[in-house]
């Protein structure tokens, strides 16, 4: 019998987008575009997800280039990876806000190894998305900026979740980072999908480092709340 972490690898292994995607925008898959994130993310989920236990699911937009996108881990920037999990890593060095923060609600929870026994990290669209920008160089985009491309991926976003909540996910709630277009796609979903009983949307870690950092630490203890109600 697989372990969780084995479960979480096995997914990464096979994540491949195979539809057509809408012209200028392109797919961003770590694990078939760098050979060296494959291993570092699987050192992580082997580190704190090797258990038969379940979890609950937190499910953001999609991955970024200097997060997810360069270690394989959602939200887990390789400035994190280093430092809070205290997994090598040899590639790129970033900084990315929204890790900041959540590793911030992380530590506040009791650290890696707690939060992660409890709580399993990915996005709605579990690969990401970049395009032009309006200079030129390549920005990220997201899976509902366009009609054409959400409605390119929907398929790819079902079976996606489907197949995360057979690594042993509980599914009264889901926890979805953003309150916005994230929050509205996925409870529409899940209506068709019916995949949990609830979802509950916290502002996404992106807006409250750009728009609400003086009232930062107001947003820890409601993501810590949300997550103590299911527990």
């Amino acid at each position: 019998m697989y372990t969780f972490a084995e479960k979480v690898i096995q997914f990464n292994t096979h994540l491949q987008f195979t539809g057509q995607l809408p012209a200028g925008v392109n797919i961003l898959n770590p694990f078939r575009e760098n050979k060296e994130i494959l291993p570092v993310s699987s050192v992580f989920y082997r580190k704190y997800y090797a258990d038969y236990n379940p979890r609950h699911m937190i499910l953001g937009i999609n991955p970024g280039r200097f997060g997810g996108g360069l270690t394989g881990v959602p939200f887990t920037d390789p400035k994190r990876l280093q430092k809070e999990c205290g997994i090598a890593y040899s590639g790129k060095e970033t900084h990315e806000p929204s890790s900041v923060f959540v590793y911030e609600v992380v530590n506040a929870f009791g650290g890696p190894e707690a939060f992660y026994q409890k709580f399993y990290i990915n996005s709605v669209c579990p690969l990401g998305f970049t395009a032009q920008g309006k200079n030129g160089n390549e920005v990220n985009y997201n899976y509902y900026d366009q009609p054409d491309l959400t409605r390119a991926v929907y398929p790819f976003i079902v079976e996606s979740i489907q197949k995360q909540i057979n690594f042993g996910i509980n599914t009264d709630v889901c926890f979805c980072f953003g309150t916005g277009k994230n929050e509205k796609f996925l409870k529409k979903l899940n209506d068709e999908q019916q995949f949990f009983k609830s979802i509950v949307a916290l502002e996404h870690p992106r807006f409250v480092m750009q728009y609400k950092t003086k009232s930062k630490q107001f947003y820890i203890d409601k993501y810590l709340r949300a997550f103590q109600e299911v527990l």
